[in-house]
């Protein structure tokens, strides 16, 4: 570990030893064609990540005693594409699950979309408007299991249909296990969905609003992907869709959910913006 002074976002030394093999492995498997080990320090590039997760801050703003935008970059955009901030994703995942005593798959998921106003700047080609919401930009699709962890992420243009998202939450869904037998969904999605579900074994359930309720009303199981919804919003690169690629916004959710179930594995704690 550096010894500038830590920030909130930082990996503590317990979790880097759970993030630490991947980057390893990954790193072996990359060596330099001159031998060089790279400026900077693994873990500083994933803080550096993280920081920029949290705070929201412009690349060119990452703050000097972090590595300088082109080694995060290049590193965040190496392993958007290659899949490794997915595999670190995981491999958290059925540990967490593991730990709160269940299999490291699960049977169960609830699907919902979120439609998020995309930055000045975010090409028009991959926006839309959501009309429903009225939110011209992205629309954040999530796959959550019964404690609230992604299992699959998709992001489209915010004009997308329902029912193209919940299609392809499901086929994200079903290329990372084949244990899920049931999805949640609201009455956005319409039997495309439920036929399409069909094809993978997987009974998609409707659930159908009370309606005698006013305003917003939990529903049960599907209340979670809601609090997981909440909980992306603590990280301010998510509050609104800054990323150029659709890849880089579905990252950012990998390494929210990351520095998330990091913390619930070490039972660490981060001040909330609002604590004094």
């Amino acid at each position: 570990m550096s010894d500038r002074k830590p920030y909130p976002s930082d990996v503590s030394d317990e979790q880097w030893a759970l993030i630490e093999p991947v980057i390893s492995a990954w790193k072996a498997e990359h060596p330099s064609v001159s031998g060089h080990q790279g400026r900077y320090a693994m873990r500083e590039i994933v803080n550096a990540i993280l920081y920029q997760n949290r705070t929201g801050c412009q690349w060119d703003y990452l703050p000097h005693d972090l590595p300088p935008r082109g080694g995060t970059y290049y590193y965040f955009a190496k392993w958007r594409d290659d899949g490794t901030d997915q595999t670190i994703h995981d491999l958290l995942r059925w540990q967490l699950r593991e730990k709160k005593r269940r299999l490291a798959d699960p049977s169960l998921v609830v699907l919902d979309t979120q439609s998020i106003h995309a930055a000045v700047g975010v090409p028009a080609t991959t926006t839309g408007r959501d009309a429903a919401k009225r939110v011209p930009g992205r629309k954040r699709c999530l796959a959550v299991d019964v404690l609230g962890l992604v299992i699959a992420v998709v992001v489209l243009a915010a004009s997308a249909h329902e029912n193209a998202a919940g299609i392809a939450l499901l086929d994200g869904v079903a290329e990372q296990t084949d244990t899920v037998r049931k999805a949640l969904v609201d009455q956005g999605f319409k039997k495309s969905v439920v036929d399409h579900g069909e094809r993978y074994g997987i009974d998609v359930e409707i659930v159908e609003r009370n309606p005698a309720d006013k305003g917003f009303v939990p529903q049960a199981k599907r209340w979670v992907v809601e609090q997981t919804n909440g909980i992306l919003m603590f990280y301010r690169r998510l509050v609104r869709d800054y990323e150029h690629r659709p890849a880089s916004s579905r990252s950012r959710v990998f390494w929210a959910m990351t520095s998330v179930m990091a913390r619930r594995l070490t039972g660490a704690t981060v001040p909330a913006w609002r604590t004094p």
